[in-house]
């Protein structure tokens, strides 16, 4: 087993993975019962601003926006909270990237499986014994 201190209490305790990396079990729980009380709140306050949710939940505004980009948190879309898409900064409600970012990356990497038919027909054109002459 791999021992770590964690990087918020400082404690020892036995790292065994997750989605929560360098925190010990209690830190952990102590996250999940914030993330329970901010979840509440939003439903209740569904106008309030992330300023307000950070302060009133005593919650870091970069924690929230981590919540949002992992899809944890949605804010409906009348909501006055918005984080900037990481591709091209438009305000979205939950996520990582906005609607056509991902379209335009789904459509890249589609793109991206295509090529290499194209080269092994090429490839193939090259494998084939016929003799060329280089015009003088």
């Amino acid at each position: 087993m791999e021992v770590r201190n964690c990087r918020q209490c400082g404690r020892l305790y036995n790292y065994i993975g997750g989605s929560y990396r360098n925190l010990c079990p209690d830190c952990i729980a102590k996250l999940e019962d914030k993330f329970q009380e901010v979840k509440d709140y939003i439903e209740e306050h569904t106008n309030a601003t992330m300023q307000m949710i950070s302060e009133d939940c005593e919650v870091g505004t970069k924690q929230i926006e981590q919540w949002v980009r992992e899809e944890r948190l949605t804010f409906a879309a009348d909501s006055p909270i918005g984080i900037a898409c990481e591709s091209c900064g438009a305000m979205i409600k939950s996520g990582k990237y906005c609607e056509n970012c991902k379209s335009t990356m789904a459509q890249k990497f589609n793109n991206m499986y295509r090529k290499p038919e194209q080269q092994s027909q090429s490839r193939q054109d090259r494998e084939n014994p016929r003799m060329r002459f280089l015009d003088k």
